[in-house]
């Protein structure tokens, strides 16, 4: 059930990719990196030492940079990943786990404590207005599995793998992934996962609905960038509010989702991205947004 390290060599060969999207520049933080570049936002864990796994000071910036990409009207896509090859996020870090509560002396306050960063990580990350990507180099385990799910969409390299690992260090689970997951693919499915602990490679995790693309594990990164980037060039504003139906339709009745839906239709369609929108399909041409215009 450990991670295996695999020393892949990523290549991009002669296409462009930009300086950004490989680590250049950037807002500075400790444990993880942040850049904004072709209307998306890049947000890695850089913890490669620990294969990407978070601590309490990862939360801190990740809310931090989740706040600076909600803010920024010229990002419309985050891409969140994982800093090197081997793992998008192995989880919390437990090299801390099993040893003395701290200064969380009660369960109360350790529950409360959790609470928190879970709402604050991964509820916060799945209610973001913002389309958000998970590009997955390697293993996406256990609350880094949870993670990956409380985005839109997922892409992984060919080798990676996602795995819920919980049942392998005698824990229930955290960071929402027992929410996320029965609803991606089933609970009979979901249950199977948790209990088994097993593997799932890119191309079972495709077949099931886990993952929306596999890219070749030489050219991942590259393909990561341009599919996120397709999305970026489409009407930002416009799939924000379909994010939030699709994501309030979860829960709420038909009657609910039908008034939900008719309040963004109307508010779509009195933005200049609409309008530019239908001017270009009339015309036929690829439209051309201002991402300065902020969201209504």
């Amino acid at each position: 059930g450990g991670i295996v390290s695999r020393p892949i060599k990523r290549e991009f060969g002669n296409r462009d990719i930009p300086s950004w999207a490989t680590g250049a520049g950037g807002e500075k933080f400790i444990d993880i990196t942040y850049q904004v570049g072709d209307g998306m936002a890049k947000i890695s864990i850089n913890r490669p030492q620990v294969r990407n796994a978070f601590r309490p000071q990862t939360i801190i910036e990740l809310q931090e940079a989740f706040s600076l990409a909600r803010d920024n009207t010229e990002v419309g896509v985050i891409i969140f990943t994982g800093t090197g090859d081997e793992a998008f996020c192995s989880g919390g870090d437990i090299s801390g786990m099993g040893g003395a509560a701290g200064p969380l002396t009660t369960t109360a306050e350790r529950v409360a404590d959790l609470t928190h960063k879970q709402v604050t990580l991964t509820q916060r990350l799945f209610e973001l207005d913002k389309l958000t990507i998970a590009a997955l180099p390697g293993a996406a385990a256990g609350a880094g599995l949870s993670i990956a799910l409380a985005c839109d969409l997922r892409v992984a390299a060919d080798s990676a793998f996602m795995v819920t690992a919980f049942a392998n260090i005698g824990l229930s689970g955290d960071y929402g992934g027992t929410w996320f997951l029965p609803r991606l693919i089933g609970l009979a499915k979901a249950k199977e996962l948790y209990y088994t602990a097993d593997r799932v490679t890119a191309a079972e995790a495709a077949r099931l609905g886990l993952v929306n693309k596999v890219f070749a594990d030489a050219s991942f990164r590259l393909d990561a960038f341009a599919y996120a980037k397709k999305l970026a060039n489409g009407p930002t504003q416009a799939l924000s509010r379909m994010k939030k139906n699709l994501n309030a339709g979860l829960d709420q009745s038909l009657t609910a989702s039908l008034a939900l839906e008719a309040q963004h239709m109307i508010a779509s369609g009195g933005t200049e991205e609409s309008r530019e929108a239908i001017r270009a399909f009339m015309e036929k041409r690829p439209p051309r947004f201002d991402r300065g215009e902020p969201a209504s």
